[in-house]
């Protein structure tokens, strides 16, 4: 697929890893072999890639991708959602909240690389060129703000589904409110974002992060144990494959929280709690305080038992560590 960045286009023409000539990349692109390697640095430096160049080889990039396939995933979500897809953005939930005003129907946004990837609580979320699944769904629900309860929950149990459809072997265990972690390991998250009214119309957006095929160097700000795809499956799946499932997951989850909440998802989420039963801590404005996870509310909430008493926490209140 020829896209209309040309800068885009010569990173995918790079993207097996080989070198390249600069004849054969010229040529591709309608550009002398002189201009390559000026637009090659440019490429390189906006999407933060690294490139080599040996006389007689070529260039080509020091790390093999795997690019989206946009007119795939459009294909596959035909009459479910729309694809908004862009190489570069600064966030795909940020895109697809201020889509929400316009929005006929469900939306759903990717990318290649996010400048400015959020997770939970305001924390920064890496996000390579290529190297990971950046997707957000918007969708819009009834009911208010109150009716949402879980919702990261179900979330986390759509996007295990899909990971079980790609990568059956992988173990996904869920970690309240927003993890995905495989031997612990956090392989991706969960980011709810809300527009709308208290009591009516809410625009809501799914954002899922999931780590494919990321390098040390490009997770050395990553201050917690971590995975990837590569890592934890011996056939991890091709990147527009994920997305199609992910997004197919969270479209058909959306669908069914709409009419009954939280309560299809709780069995799932209980079965892959990594939580459950387990010491934790449990960190709030007010300092921090210990106990054990029982399980989750019919709202989604964390029951965790402090000196032999039942408290409920609530996703925005507090952050959870295991102990």
């Amino acid at each position: 697929m020829k896209d209309s960045d040309p800068d885009l286009h010569l990173i995918r023409l790079l993207a097996d890893g080989r070198f390249h000539s600069g004849g054969d990349l010229g040529e591709a692109l309608g550009v002398s072999r002189a201009a390559i390697w000026k637009r090659l640095q440019r490429a390189a430096e906006a999407y933060g890639l690294s490139v080599e160049s040996v006389r007689g080889k070529g260039y080509r990039l020091t790390r093999a991708l795997d690019p989206l396939d946009p007119a795939d995933l459009e294909e596959a979500l035909r009459g479910r959602a729309e694809l908004h897809f862009q190489p570069v953005t600064q966030s795909t939930n940020a895109d697809a909240m201020a889509l929400a005003a316009d929005a006929g129907g469900p939306v759903v946004v990717t990318t290649e690389y996010q400048s400015a990837g959020r997770g939970r609580r305001g924390r920064q979320w890496q996000s390579p060129f290529g190297a990971n699944l950046y997707l957000s769904v918007l969708y819009q629900l009834s009911g208010g703000f109150s009716s949402l309860g879980g919702l990261s929950l179900a979330a986390g149990v759509a996007v295990s589904r899909a990971l079980a459809d790609t990568v059956p072997e992988l173990g996904l265990g869920l970690k309240w409110p927003n993890d995905l972690l495989v031997d612990g390991a956090k392989l991706g998250g969960v980011l709810i974002e809300l527009a709308g009214e208290m009591e009516g119309q809410v625009q809501v957006v799914v954002g899922v992060g999931i780590n494919v095929a990321m390098s040390d160097h490009q997770a050395e700000a990553i201050d917690q144990d971590w995975t990837d795809l590569r890592r934890a499956s011996a056939a991890p799946p091709d990147r527009t494959r994920l997305a199609t499932a992910v997004a197919g997951e969270l479209l058909t989850m959306l669908d069914r929280f709409a009419v009954d909440g939280f309560a299809p998802f709780t069995a799932a989420f209980d079965q892959m709690d990594v939580c459950r039963d387990r010491p934790v801590v449990i960190h709030t404005g007010a300092g921090q305080r210990t106990g054990v996870a029982r399980g989750v509310s019919e709202d989604g909430a964390l029951r965790v038992e402090i000196d032999g008493e039942i408290h409920y926490m609530h996703g925005g209140e507090v952050s959870l560590r295991l102990q």
